[in-house]
């Protein structure tokens, strides 16, 4: 498996879409989103008229379907908004950070170390609340990062293949260490089964006023980084020569991914193959221009995540499956295409 550099010229180069293209791709994908939006609110175990949704946002009263609709739905959409955009950016970011078209969060075991670090906190120190077990998220995550990072390293370089052997094997001791560690408090985590699973239902919106302040500050620091990134996907030789300062850049990439990962994680539990699909689509859309990946990464991925949930919703009616089931679903067929290219896309 090769990797493309971003700009490739002459014969075979990948043709680089122009503003207008991009912009279009941008405004579809905003549309997109906002129809989701509003499925997501509408769509569930019983059907509401549009009516009573406006009622329960506007002119609200104790009536069941509004209780449902401001209590329920709305902070399930709210978060499946949230919690995407931070997964779609945080998988462009590694993507581009290890110059890995197989990089994701989840495949990388950030996820699971930011899972694995949560479970400490609840079992072993008693901590119930997201303002303390949202930092140890973010420890694991960066642990992880560092340590995938460290063991995919070669003497030619970073190899993407061990790097994903070295996120899949942290994963599995991870794993089993977090489940091993439920098993000796089960009515501690009896509540966290479903967040287990990567789930964005029954969380009130109060969980996500504590990472929005480091959600933003990571979108900040992504695009801060964007132009750096893509002259590093010419060559570390390229880049320095270019004035890109490359250890700065890669430590704010890696504070921007911890930020995005273990805050997700946090909120949301584990979901993954969202940040492996979503900068695909981008790069196949608005090209290797890493501020336009991130751009669309921030409407792609909660329109992925929404559509994934809305269908987890339906598919075994009444009963629901997790979003993070859905887009494993979804997701593996795609590692699996991209396994077998020859080539992927733009990085």
């Amino acid at each position: 498996m090769t990797t493309l550099a971003p700009h490739r010229r002459g014969p075979g180069a990948v043709p680089v879409p122009g503003p207008r293209r991009r912009s279009i791709g941008l405004l579809a994908a905003l549309v997109a989103l906002l129809v989701l939006l509003v499925l997501s609110v509408l769509i569930g175990s019983t059907t509401i008229a549009p009516s009573v949704v406006w009622d329960a946002l506007f002119h609200p009263s104790a009536d069941i379907d509004q209780f449902a609709i401001r209590d329920y739905r709305l902070p399930r959409t709210v978060l499946g908004l949230v919690v995407g955009a931070a997964l779609g950016v945080a998988g462009a970011l590694i993507q581009a950070l290890t110059r890995n078209p197989l990089a994701d969060p989840g495949i990388l075991g950030v996820h699971a170390g930011a899972s694995f670090a949560v479970t400490v906190a609840v079992g072993l120190f008693g901590v119930r609340d997201i303002g303390g077990y949202l930092w140890f998220a973010f420890a694991g995550a960066l642990i992880v990062t560092l340590t995938v990072l460290a063991l995919g390293s070669t003497r030619q370089g970073r190899s993407p293949v061990v790097m994903v052997l070295a996120g899949v094997c942290v994963t599995a001791v991870l794993g089993g260490a977090r489940e091993a560690l439920q098993l000796t408090d089960a009515a501690a985590f009896d509540a966290m089964r479903s967040w287990n699973a990567g789930s964005i239902v029954g969380r009130p919106l109060e969980l996500l006023w504590p990472i929005l302040p480091f959600f933003a500050i990571a979108l900040v620091l992504a695009f801060t980084v964007s132009g750096p990134l893509d002259a590093m996907a010419l060559g570390d030789e390229v880049a320095v020569a270019q004035g890109v300062r490359l250890a700065p850049t890669r430590l704010l990439a890696i504070i921007a991914l911890t930020l995005l990962a273990g805050g997700a994680t946090a909120v949301a539990g584990p979901i993954g193959f969202v940040g492996l699909m979503v900068p695909h689509v981008a790069r196949w859309i608005a090209g290797p221009d890493q501020r336009w990946i991130f751009a669309y990464s921030v409407l792609l991925a909660p329109i992925l995540l929404l559509a994934s949930d809305v269908l987890g919703r339906v598919a075994v009616h009444p009963s629901e499956i997790p979003v993070g089931v859905v887009t494993a679903f979804a997701g593996a067929p795609v590692l699996i295409a991209l396994v077998r290219r020859k080539k992927a896309s733009g990085l």
